[in-house]
């Protein structure tokens, strides 16, 4: 990993929205490029959502999510308080506007790991899409998919069939929206294939133009 920071790859107020059904492992490949744009000097600030489900073994309060109770997650629905929210398998999730909007207005890259209904919310979103990037990511097959869910040994059958049917819509009706899709049939290519979607996107950034711009003048100076 770099440990130098390039000026091709800077903070520019962008937002990396990255979703999939469960057991895609979405949440692994933002963990590992986290990690990367970190030894880059370029970190991506990741956005903790709010749920009203009850904490799973090892999570804790503001790390993994901001746990709420569905009359506290109505309230801040109705107040705007949220980006994008949805309900998912029977539990809300939501991300804050303060926290985003906040960060990039700083110039400060933020990722979502989120499921499809939120991706969609802000993919129509006049104000946030011009300055985002939507990766879906997807394993090789459903019987990959529902094997990936059994070996966790966290649901029961009922909610196993409930996902795998999510899944089938999300990937019949809810992908045409996004900017890049990642077969993860291999955790290191996938993470370097959502690492390349990242830095597509920022090398279009108005950050990236304005390095020009400020090259180009100190040039024509010299």
């Amino acid at each position: 990993m770099s440990s130098r920071s390039s000026i091709n790859i800077s903070p520019s107020g962008t937002l990396i929205v990255v979703s999939g059904p469960s057991g895609a492992g979405k949440t692994t490949l933002v963990s590992h490029v986290r990690e990367y744009f970190v030894g880059m000097g370029n970190p991506l600030h990741f956005s903790v959502s709010h749920t009203t489900r009850d904490p799973r073994t090892g999570e804790d309060e503001g790390v993994a999510y901001h746990f709420v109770s569905s009359d506290e997650f109505l309230q801040m629905a109705n107040h705007g308080e949220f980006i994008e929210w949805a309900n998912v398998h029977g539990h809300m999730y939501g991300t804050s506007v303060r926290e985003v909007e906040a960060r990039l207005a700083e110039g400060q890259d933020v990722i979502l790991d989120i499921d499809v209904q939120g991706a969609r919310q802000i993919a129509s979103n006049e104000s946030l899409r011009p300055r985002s990037v939507s990766v879906f990511v997807f394993t090789p097959s459903f019987e990959e998919l529902e094997a990936r869910i059994r070996s966790r040994a966290m649901n029961s059958e009922e909610q196993i069939q409930m996902r795998l049917a999510e899944a089938r819509r999300e990937v019949e009706h809810g992908i045409q929206f996004y900017d890049y899709v990642i077969i993860n049939d291999d955790v290191e290519i996938a993470t370097d294939c959502l690492k390349a979607a990242i830095i597509a996107r920022k090398l279009q950034s108005s950050g990236a133009r304005q390095t020009i711009k400020e090259l180009a003048h100190r040039f024509r100076e010299d």
